[in-house]
């Protein structure tokens, strides 16, 4: 059996994967441009994937694969139609980051909310041990207490954001794109609702059709000027332009990002523009990226392996 990993670095180079050589020939790649993709995975018996294209071009020379393990929870990158014709199987990873993504969508919240760059910057550069006070809030903030806390997305990380806000006393609403699901001991609402009414709306969905773009220019602004976005779902849920746009006129408070349109971030981003950090936050698609988290992630690319090899239907998408 050998395996083909096209995106070894996805999960880091510091991530154990030695135990994936138990399951036969392993060949690794750092990363794979697009035009290299067909040619690495020719002879092929399994390919570990993240964000490399695999559809019917980049797989035509592949005549012996029999699975795709993709190394992440989304599978958008997989023409799926084409694997069912071709019986090649399909298994992702599923709530491995959960606990990492809640955790980073409060870091990313409380770093705009809290204006955290003004403070750091304030007593960094001196001026703080040249007053006379003990204490300085210049710049107002307040507490999630009482506040309405939107989440769209009701899927594992979803409700553990929802369990952390109602814990710091929120009121949690969440909205379904779909309209196929449910939270129980939430309330559910619209897209409407939800973004009058949040002081806060994290994101925490698949990219569809039915939510490209749900974050645009005329949703913006429908939220309140008071309102942060967090987005540590998919870049293309947000309009980049329609956000920057709307961070430059103050249409909202703030953001926080974890995820972009396009990745790495393009030159021509506009959000890349903005250097305020008191209204807005990027990182670097890492909010998944916690050591346990990654560690988890490629340990469950083992055993999916391990469970196909064996005749096993384990976390099967084709």
């Amino acid at each position: 059996m050998k395996i083909v990993t096209l995106e070894r670095s996805s999960v880091g180079m510091d991530c154990d994967t030695s135990r994936w050589q138990e399951l036969g020939e392993v060949v690794e790649y750092r990363v794979t441009p697009y035009e290299e993709i067909s040619e690495r995975v020719a002879d092929a018996d399994v390919i570990v994937a993240n964000k490399c294209r695999l559809n019917e071009e980049t797989l035509r020379l592949a005549t012996h694969v029999k699975m795709i393990a993709e190394m992440a929870t989304g599978y958008d990158n997989i023409n799926l139609d084409y694997c069912r014709e071709k019986n090649i199987a399909v298994a992702n990873v599923s709530g491995y980051s959960t606990d990492a993504v809640v955790q980073h969508t409060f870091a990313l919240a409380f770093y705009v909310m809290e204006h955290l760059s003004y403070y750091d910057r304030y007593v960094k550069s001196g001026a703080y041990a040249a007053q006379d006070e003990f204490a300085h809030y210049a710049k107002h903030f307040h507490e999630l207490s009482q506040k309405t806390w939107g989440i769209v997305g009701t899927g594992n990380i979803g409700q553990g954001v929802a369990k952390v806000a109602a814990a710091f006393g929120c009121r949690v609403l969440f909205y379904s794109a779909s309209g196929k699901y449910t939270v129980d001991g939430y309330e559910m609402t619209d897209l409407e609702t939800i973004l009058k009414e949040s002081d806060i709306l994290s994101l925490h969905c698949p990219l569809t059709e039915k939510t490209k773009y749900l974050i645009n220019s005329g949703s913006l602004r429908k939220m309140k000027k008071t309102a942060y976005l967090i987005n540590v779902a998919r870049g293309a849920v947000v309009n980049n332009s329609d956000l920057a746009q709307a961070l430059r006129e103050g249409v909202i408070a703030g953001a926080g990002l974890d995820v972009l349109e396009q990745e790495p971030i393009s030159g021509d981003n506009p959000l890349a523009k903005i250097m305020d950090s008191e209204r807005l936050i990027i990182t670097p698609h890492m909010a998944w990226g916690a050591v346990e988290a990654r560690q988890r992630c490629a340990d469950e690319v083992y055993e999916n392996i391990r469970a196909f090899m064996n005749g096993e239907s384990r976390n099967r998408i084709v």
